[in-house]
Parts: structure tokens; C-alpha cells; sequence
């Protein structure tokens, strides 16, 4: 590699690493790290430390590969327990209110601002979406209602495809709507009907092929499953249908199956999740220019207070009050509309287009994410508690490789008994595991349970061991031991044991 090759490599990974850490300031000030990402960004463009880039096109394209892996992450971790429950008033608010949030701020921004219809309207398209990222990031440390949290979540899933069909077709042609409204109908219609389908087979075959296939590494399943997952965008996108859409219901039923190594595939997505995060909110950083910013102020609070204080709640008053929702919910989803990336995403495209004003747009789109981001999302915590919709006690959903057995200075362990082994006989209590150790489960015959004292262990049994720090060093000693010595292994005696004849 060229000393330029090691240079560019060197600053990736320092801010990598910066980005990394940036989470837990982000975490404990309570916003999204979204916007210390976009900080970096800004930091490291052309007003700062000077790199030039302005290249909307691939920002465009990298933004939507970033957001594809950040729903797909987002869709794993949905229980359809949870999301049956909540369908209708998430599918009217990623429609119905879509449109009305569109129309809303479009005829604002028309008689206020003076932009044309189409650039009015263009302005809605692109802010009418809720950002998933933002929603996840937020809504994983901030306990409210289960129902609230799902329909938010499912929402920010699935509100993307009319948002962009929309911001398209204002980008692309002079007269979008010179056609026949039901013409445009049937459109969404088809993008959203042909992108489920198109997912939920892809999810479907693709759960069936990763329990049947015998892959060599465990490391595979994770890469396999992510690909299933870009697999099905492509192929919405190829027949024209919404790929976003597709992606979505793909993870969902992915995280929904009883997968091999399924563990590893959620932490694998997970880290994905933040790294596409990462790098897509540094590209948009760099990619707008902050003295254009300081004009755009003005218009971006006028448009944010018209989309949060009258587009948000007509929107959610006319989608969910058919579902009988008490006016603390619907306040609630209405101040919990997070934008995010997504809408920065959506203005590089009239951006790439060439559309007049798109400059304009994009740097109004930022600046309005910026404050309007860091507002709500900062005072949500007290809005669910003034509300009375913030739910301590709701239990949240963990994965056993990372903080909670880290918070508790916990190892997990997997024992397998081998053919020949003299664990196979051996009574639970007569491990004689040291105080911090337990055997939580055993899998045997492909059923697990939880053993008593008086298990006797098998060939061919699979143990799962949970110890402290402290022990787990000594737990393994006292395992290796007994299975070369059988019961009356010696406590210490690994070293003699293993050599005894």
C-alpha cells in the first residue's frame, strides 16, 4: 500500500474510533448519535479541516446501501407478537399520514415561503418520512408503552416507500402530477404490495435455506443472512418495486425464525447497523457546505414548527383515532416523529436531479434535522413521563453476548460431552463447580432443559455454564479435569490428571 493508502487508512480508523466512543457521551446526554456523527462530518469538510466533497449522486447511492442495512437491522429485532397488534395504525401512519404530512407542509411552505407547488411539495416529500435509525437508537433506552414503541418502530420501517415514490417523481419531471391521481395511486400501491411480497419470499426462502444448509464456520450464517436481506432490496428495486419495503419484511421474518447460530446473525446486523450509521452520517456531513447553513435558519424553523405542531398531529389524529387511541398516545406519537437521515437522504436526490433550489432544500432539510432531532428527541423521556405513557417496569428485549453479562461480570460457556469423555455419568452436583458457576441448560436429543442437582449427564449432551470472572478460569480447570478423570478428579489437579495413566 502507498504512504497516501496508509495516511487515508489511518484517518478512517481514528475517526472509526472516535465515531465508537462518541455513543456513550451521545447515550448519556439522551439524543440520537446521529447528530455527533453529522458533527464529525462537518468538522472534517471543507470549512474545516478541508476536505472537498460534493458529489450528491454517490452520496445518494451510499445513502441508500447505509439505510437498506440499517432497516435490515431494525426488522431483525421485531417480535411479530408485538407487531400483529399494532399493523393497522402503523400502515395508516406510513400512508395516510405520509400524505397528509406531504399536503400539509407543501401548502404552508407555498403561501409562506413563496416556493413554487412543485418545490413546495418537494419539501413535504422529503420531510414526511420518520428515520428508523433515529426511532431504534432512541426508543431502545427510552421505556414507554410497548404498543407506542412498536407502532413507532413499525412505522419508521415502512413509511419510506410513498416518501421517496413521491420525492422521485417530483425530482424527475417538470409536471409529476400533471397525470391522473389514480394513475400515481396505483403506483404506491404496486411498490408496496410487490415489495412485501417480494420480501416475504426472500425471508421465507431464505429461513429455509440457512436451517438446511450446512455452512463450514459459524461466522457464515451472519454474512449469509445480511445477504438474503440486500438480496431482497435488489430485487424490489430491479422490478420497480419498493425495495425498502422488501428489505423490511425480509429481516422481519428472518427475526422471526428459530435460525442456526441466530445470535450471532443479530450481533453481526447489529454492528453493520452501526457502522453504515457511522459512515452515512459523516458522508452527509461532509457533503453539506455550513456557510450556506447560516441562511437557511429561519426557513428550517418555520418548516420544522409547521411539520411537528400541525403536519405530525393531523397526520396522527387522522390515522389512529379510527383505532380508538386516547389523545396521551396520539400526543405522543406525534412529538416521537424523529427525523433523521432518511429525509437528508431523500434531499440528495432533487440534489443529483438538478432540480432548481435543491441546494436550498438540502441545506434547509439539515439544518431543520439538526434542531428538530436534538429537540425532541432530548425532551421525549419527560414528554412520556408528563403524558403518563412512560413504562418502567416494561421488560426489554437483551442479547446474551454483550451488556447485560458484562454488566454483571459474567462469562457464558458451552460444554459438549464427546464419545469417551467421563463427564458422561457424572451426577450435576458432582462438578463440583466452584461457587459462581452454575449449569443453566443442557440440550440433549435436540430438546433443552434446565438440569437439578441430580442430572446425570450423557453423551452427546451440549451444557450451557454461566460463571463470574472471578471463576471462570477455575470452572474451566474443574471441567477439563472431570473430563479426563471423571468424578474423583482433584479440584487442582489438572496438571497430574493429564498425565496420569
Amino acid at each position: 500500500m502507498t504512504a497516501f493508502g496508509d495516511l487515508v487508512l489511518l484517518a478512517a480508523a481514528a475517526v472509526l474510533l472516535v465515531a465508537v466512543a462518541a455513543v456513550r457521551w451521545s447515550t448519556r446526554l439522551g439524543v440520537p448519535s446521529l447528530l455527533v456523527y453529522l458533527a464529525i462530518g462537518v468538522l472534517l469538510g471543507e470549512s474545516f479541516l478541508g476536505i472537498q466533497f460534493s458529489d450528491a449522486q454517490l452520496t445518494r447511492t451510499l445513502g441508500t446501501i447505509a439505510l437498506v442495512l440499517i432497516i435490515a437491522e431494525g426488522g431483525l429485532t421485531e417480535r411479530w407478537s408485538r407487531m400483529r397488534a399494532t399493523l393497522g395504525p402503523s400502515l395508516a401512519l406510513a400512508t395516510i399520514g405520509v400524505a397528509i404530512s406531504v399536503a400539509v407542509v407543501a401548502v404552508c411552505v407555498h403561501y409562506l415561503l413563496g416556493l413554487d407547488w412543485r418545490q413546495a411539495a418537494l419539501v413535504g416529500a422529503v420531510i414526511s418520512s420518520t428515520d428508523a435509525a433515529a426511532v431504534f437508537s432512541v426508543f431502545r433506552r427510552l421505556k414507554v408503552s410497548r404498543r407506542l414503541k412498536t407502532t413507532l418502530e413499525t412505522e419508521s420501517g415502512i413509511n419510506d416507500p410513498i416518501a421517496v415514490l413521491l420525492v422521485i417523481l417530483l425530482s424527475t419531471s417538470d409536471r409529476p402530477l400533471a397525470g391522473p391521481g389514480w394513475w400515481i395511486i396505483l403506483v404506491i400501491v404496486y411498490e408496496l404490495v410487490v415489495g412485501l411480497a417480494i420480501g416475504l419470499g426472500a425471508g421465507v426462502v431464505g429461513t429455509w435455506l440457512l436451517k438446511r444448509a450446512a455452512l463450514p464456520a459459524a461466522g457464515l450464517y451472519p454474512l449469509a443472512a445480511v445477504g438474503i436481506m440486500v438480496l431482497a432490496y435488489a430485487g424490489g428495486a430491479v422490478v420497480h418495486a419498493s425495495g425498502f419495503m422488501a428489505v423490511y419484511a425480509a429481516a422481519v421474518v428472518l427475526g422471526n425464525a428459530r435460525l442456526p447460530h441466530r445470535q450471532a446473525i443479530m450481533g453481526f446486523a447489529d454492528g453493520v447497523a452501526w457502522l453504515a450509521q457511522i459512515g452515512l452520517f459523516i458522508l452527509l456531513g461532509l457533503l453539506v457546505s455550513p456557510p450556506g447553513l447560516p441562511g437557511v435558519v429561519l426557513p428550517a424553523l418555520l418548516i420544522g414548527c409547521v411539520l411537528t405542531l400541525l403536519a405530525r398531529p393531523l397526520s396522527v389524529i387522522a390515522s389512529v383515532t379510527p383505532f380508538r387511541w386516547g389523545w396521551r398516545d396520539q400526543a405522543f406519537l406525534s412529538w416521537a416523529g424523529l427525523r433523521g437521515a432518511v429525509p437528508i437522504v431523500f434531499a440528495t436526490i432533487p440534489l443529483a436531479e438538478g432540480v432548481p433550489n435543491a441546494a436550498w432544500i438540502f441545506n434547509v432539510v439539515f439544518v431543520l434535522v439538526v434542531i428538530f432531532t436534538l429537540l425532541q428527541a432530548s425532551t421525549l423521556p419527560a414528554a412520556a413521563r408528563w403524558l403518563g405513557v412512560a413504562a418502567p417496569d416494561e421488560p426489554t428485549e437483551v442479547r446474551v453476548e454483550t451488556a447485560p453479562l458484562e454488566r454483571m461480570r459474567a462469562d457464558m460457556l458451552q460444554l459438549d460431552i464427546p464419545l469417551g469423555s467421563h463427564l458422561a455419568g457424572v451426577h450435576v452436583d458432582e462438578l463440583r463447580l466452584p461457587v459462581g458457576a452454575a449449569v443453566t441448560l443442557v440440550l440433549r436429543d435436540g430438546a433443552g432443559f434446565v438440569p437439578g442437582r441430580d442430572t446425570r449427564l450423557r453423551t452427546g449432551d451440549s451444557l450451557l455454564i454461566v460463571a463470574t470472572t472471578e471463576v471462570r478460569d477455575e470452572t474451566e480447570r474443574r471441567l477439563r479435569a472431570v473430563g479426563r478423570r471423571g468424578r474423583l478428579a482433584r479440584w487442582f489437579g489438572e496438571e497430574g490428571a493429564e498425565h496420569a495413566s
